[in-house]
């Protein structure tokens, strides 16, 4: 049998390997070119004649059809086999092939390559955009986690395409970002890829999986230090004189004086009889409701002069999924809220059910303005803020039940919180 086209690939790139494997169980026969130079071959007129953005994996028709992304490739090639059944056997089974393929991709190799890119130097580091990176890869594995422990493959009880897509760019993420403590916690995802890149007919296109211990990390480059002045001739000596030491001697004082600190604009706001430290204590220490509860110490001591309440609500809650990652979520938010820890005081949940839930909450803060206070967190333009008025009973009540974890929006009962104390 003939080969039904050239594969433009390189050794070491993943979705390639898909395609490969999706031709190896349809039978269709492909081949790779004898000879391929990244960065060269794909920049010469010929290639760019046929692949006009340049890009690889590349699909070269001997019936003079050519293609490229990956995805479309191995869609194509999949379905050129239609007894494989790679693209499952109903409408609604290659819906949901598509779907696992568009969430690896999107989710989970996209953020391999932005943490491989930071940590590398390619782009400069800044440690919250790494962390956000790392979350929204997790994000997307604990999806995957949760989905396949209770099955075999992600869709129905055979092989198909989305298996072989998810298997090459797990084995990718392996290498660089799920380091050991992260694959205890994905058992059934590392089960799934080790089955399927050990099929027999595909072992060879997977080869041996590399698992990292240690995700990859920024390492700040070595300073290298300035070389030293060449030495002065030196002067005759002068006659030396009895030197009387002063009290401050002028050795003892720093060769380089210190930088002033930056000042927190939030620390020139008018003195506020509320003390958020104490607040923090008594919400800690008392039941939230009741006579003698951590609310009736709230509204004894709180200076609306000084701090002001707010609502918060996460912007995109179509994207929450299961509700244990949207709490996750949650947490990961606070984490970037920490150098406003003296400033804020947050009552955040998840309402609703799995692939049904929002974030809301409460937040108490330092001054009438939410902007100063969580704009140190890169994602706070992910969520809507609206400021809270005790003196309207409907905010009054959102307040209260945000903070005694009862809170209900639009039938959607509380679930799961974090607070930021």
């Amino acid at each position: 049998m003939s080969s039904a086209a050239t594969l433009w690939t390189v050794e070491r790139q993943f979705t390639a390997r898909a395609i490969r494997a999706a031709a190896a169980l349809g039978g269709v026969e492909i081949e790779l070119p004898a000879q391929y130079e990244h960065y060269v071959d794909n920049k010469k007129p010929e290639f760019l004649s046929k692949f006009p953005h340049g890009k690889i994996p590349a699909w070269e028709g001997k019936d003079g059809f050519n293609l490229f992304e990956s995805q479309a490739i191995a869609r194509y090639v999949a379905a050129l086999a239609p007894n494989s059944g790679l693209l499952g056997h109903t409408l609604q089974d290659a819906a949901l092939v598509d779907q696992w393929i568009h969430l690896v991709e999107s989710e989970v190799d996209i953020y391999t390559d932005f943490i491989r890119g930071i940590c590398t130097g390619v782009v400069p580091y800044n440690k919250p955009t790494h962390t956000f990176f790392v979350e929204r890869q997790n994000r997307a594995l604990n999806t995957l986690e949760a989905h396949i422990s209770t099955r075999t493959f992600f869709v129905g009880e055979r092989i198909t395409l989305a298996d072989l897509y998810i298997a090459a760019l797990i084995q990718k993420a392996v290498e660089k970002t799920i380091d050991a403590p992260l694959r205890a916690k994905l058992p059934n995802l590392i089960r799934h890829l080790e089955t399927v890149s050990n099929q027999p007919k595909v072992k060879e296109i997977y080869g041996p999986i590399v698992y990292t211990e240690k995700a990859i990390q920024y390492v700040p480059p070595v300073k290298e230090k300035a070389p030293k002045p060449a030495p002065t001739p030196a002067a005759p000596k002068a006659e030396k004189k009895p030197k009387v030491k002063e009290a401050d001697d002028e050795e003892e004082e720093p060769l380089v004086p210190e930088e002033p600190k930056v000042k927190n604009p939030l620390d020139d706001l008018p003195k506020s009889t509320f003390n958020l430290e104490d607040w923090k204590r008594a919400y800690s220490n008392k039941e939230t409701r009741g006579a003698g509860g951590a609310l009736e110490w709230f509204y004894q001591n709180f200076d609306a002069a000084g701090f002001s309440l707010w609502r918060v609500d996460f912007k995109y809650n179509s994207e929450l999924t299961q509700t244990f990652m949207s709490s996750n979520q949650i947490g990961g938010f606070f984490n970037r809220l920490e150098a406003s820890r003296k400033y804020l005081f947050g009552s955040v949940g998840v309402l609703g059910q799995t692939n049904d839930s929002i974030i809301s909450g409460a937040l108490i803060l330092r001054g009438l303005d939410v902007k100063p206070v969580v704009d140190v967190a890169p994602d706070w333009e992910s969520y809507e803020y609206v400021k809270l008025d005790l003196n309207n009973e409907k905010d009054k009540a959102f307040f209260e039940a945000a903070l005694a974890w009862d809170l209900e929006v639009d039938g959607k009962k509380w679930v799961d919180g974090k607070n930021f104390k």
